[in-house]
């Protein structure tokens, strides 16, 4: 109610102000046909003036801001790489059969644009006859990501995310498979139906972590390449990565 007493207020007070100004501008020059001309003139131009403001200037200032805010998440998503989303990335190749076959389109050079990346992201998938549980450690997984839950909730807990649609996809798909992995005990008499739910979680997860991986490359790439080239020679996707330079 006092924000709107507020509001009301200064509205007021402006129009106020512009009668008093129009009312000394008579008073001073008795030119009242010159006055009422340019006052129509004037208001015949607000449309504009609100087009403008409101559907132009205000739209690129909200896009500049957006894309200041997203540089600045980049931070937040480079800590959750740095701190769980590399080694995740390098647990679950486990899973996968022929992973050498699905990780070829995955080995980023210093030489890649902004096409090869976009165009990777588009591309990229996984399918469920791309993954064997029983060819890595649920119970590992699941002990790292218990470890892993409480940085998962903080990130979660980041307003300024929900201005990033895909990452937060993503932690809620990481989040997610840390919550059905850890009400399971065991994992040595799991019924089908039921390992193949934890195989769509698992897949869920892990293409949404590549492509944001993607997209966190992409900036490196842009904007700290000093970064970006550590990045390549620490590359999960790369087993032959080596961090001296060559």
């Amino acid at each position: 109610m006092k924000y709107k007493n507020w509001y009301l207020s200064i509205a007021l007070g402006l129009i106020l102000f512009s009668a008093i100004s129009y009312f000394i501008q008579i008073s001073i020059f008795h030119k009242t046909d010159d006055t009422f001309f340019y006052m129509l003139q004037d208001i015949s131009f607000v449309p504009v003036q609100v087009l403008l403001v409101t559907l132009i200037l205000d739209r690129v200032l909200k896009k500049r801001e957006k894309q200041s805010l997203l540089n600045k998440l980049n931070m937040v998503i480079g800590v959750f790489f740095n701190d769980i989303g590399i080694d995740l990335l390098t647990i679950c190749t486990v899973f996968f059969k022929d992973i050498d076959k699905l990780n070829e389109k995955l080995q980023i050079t210093v030489k890649w644009g902004k096409k090869d990346f976009n165009n990777l992201r588009k591309e990229y998938s996984i399918h469920a006859e791309d993954l064997e549980l029983d060819t890595g450690n649920l119970k590992s997984l699941q002990e790292f990501l218990n470890t892993k839950k409480d940085g998962l909730l903080t990130l979660l807990a980041n307003p300024n995310l929900l201005e990033h649609d895909a990452f937060t996809n993503l932690l809620w798909a990481v989040f997610h498979l840390a919550d059905e992995l850890s009400h399971r005990k065991n994992f040595s008499d799991l019924p089908k139906t039921d390992l193949d739910h934890l195989k769509a979680d698992m897949i869920r997860a892990y293409r949404l972590l590549v492509v944001e991986w993607l997209s966190y490359m992409k900036h490196l790439k842009n904007d700290y390449p000093y970064l970006f080239s550590i990045a390549v020679r620490t590359s999960p996707f790369n087993p032959d990565a080596k961090i001296t330079v060559e």
